[in-house]
């Protein structure tokens, strides 16, 4: 299994609309071979930050649905970004 997980920071004044042009990419994801869970979220405390999670079964996965990242308006939104990818060699459900 392999965690994409981490932020973005973008200028408040263009969180929301940033948000809604990622509707399409997050719906795609939900749909792709191997996707397990995918989200791209508003932080509720810090109005520049947006979450990043993603969950797949595999690097393959992963790569397959990749492509080239975001689009150019989507990049150049972006001010800064800390953004890592996790193996996961395990797993313990906690419920």
């Amino acid at each position: 299994m392999v965690i994409v997980a981490g932020h973005i920071v973008v200028d408040p004044q263009q969180r929301e609309r940033y948000l809604a042009d990622c509707v399409g990419v997050i719906e795609l994801a939900r749909r792709a071979p191997g996707c397990l869970d995918f989200a791209i979220t508003a932080d509720p405390v810090d109005v520049r930050r947006i979450h990043i999670f993603e969950r797949w079964e595999s690097q393959a996965a992963v790569e397959a649905f990749r492509g080239s990242g975001p689009s150019g308006p989507q990049r150049a939104a972006i001010l800064a970004a800390s953004v890592a990818e996790y193996d996961v060699a395990g797993v313990r459900s906690l419920t």
